[in-house]
């Protein structure tokens, strides 16, 4: 099997669909060997499904929007919110050098699955912990550039506040229909229209975790506004400001 023929031609498939790629995007997808992190039809413009922690393995045309929404450019520092399998921290390593890359995730099956990803597909010097996303990762801030691969309401502050001075932050903004946003100096900078994701995990939502103690009053009452989910209705209510 071609990889390098696979990945022209995911690529130009994308390029049918999303319109002309920046060009260091573009060359990112052309570079990044995708099937390091995806083993089921990795340049197949679908999602898939980790296998241990049943977290979304976003889409080839899905990774590129949020890439080309963070705009990203040679030598940023990036933080990526929610490192998942570790491929849209590759896309922006081979952007920016990997060693300007760091990664965090709550589920710690999903930071070790990351950095082997990373380290077979040549970007091990992206540093990938487990951290709750809310909090960011300020040993290192400022960061040029924040991507958060889940949605909220608004911003989490301690994400805002790791930016630096002309920094952006990129995250689907939303719980029920969603928005690519874009904030710089905290407001609104560009929308790129909807997307889907799930919503931002806090401390005890991560597979494997403790579940977290909800009353007997919560749960019946977000049930009859309709919210079936098994995680995520917490976002709501969450004080991100205060986050």
């Amino acid at each position: 099997m071609d990889f390098d023929v696979l990945r022209e031609d995911m690529v130009d498939g994308l390029e049918l669909s999303l319109g002309p790629l920046d060009e260091a995007v573009g060359l990112a997808l052309r570079t990044v060997p995708r099937h390091e992190f995806v083993a089921d039809a990795p340049y197949e413009n679908r999602t898939g499904e980790h296998r241990d922690t049943r977290t979304t393995i976003l889409s080839p045309s899905t990774a590129t929007r949020l890439v080309s929404a963070l705009s990203p450019d040679p030598d940023d520092t990036i933080l990526v919110v929610g490192a998942g399998v570790g491929y849209t921290a590759a896309l922006i390593a081979e952007i920016v050098g990997d060693a300007n890359v760091h990664a965090v995730d709550i589920t710690r099956k999903l930071v070790y699955a990351a950095r082997s990803n990373l380290q077979s597909a040549g970007y091990g010097g992206v540093l990938v912990d487990c951290r709750d996303g809310v909090d960011g990762l300020p040993e290192y801030a400022p960061f040029d550039r924040i991507l958060v691969e889940a949605s909220a309401v608004r911003p989490p502050r301690q994400l805002l506040g790791q930016l630096a001075d002309d920094g952006r932050l990129v995250m689907p903004i939303g719980i029920g229909d969603q928005t690519l946003i874009a904030f710089e100096d905290g407001a609104v900078a560009e929308d790129f229209g909807p997307i889907s994701f799930k919503p931002l995990l806090v401390d005890g939502e991560q597979t494997g975790s403790i579940v977290r103690n909800r009353t007997k009053r919560e749960d019946p009452e977000y049930e009859g506004r309709g919210w079936h989910a098994g995680t995520g209705w917490e976002q709501e209510w969450i004080d991100w400001g205060a986050r």
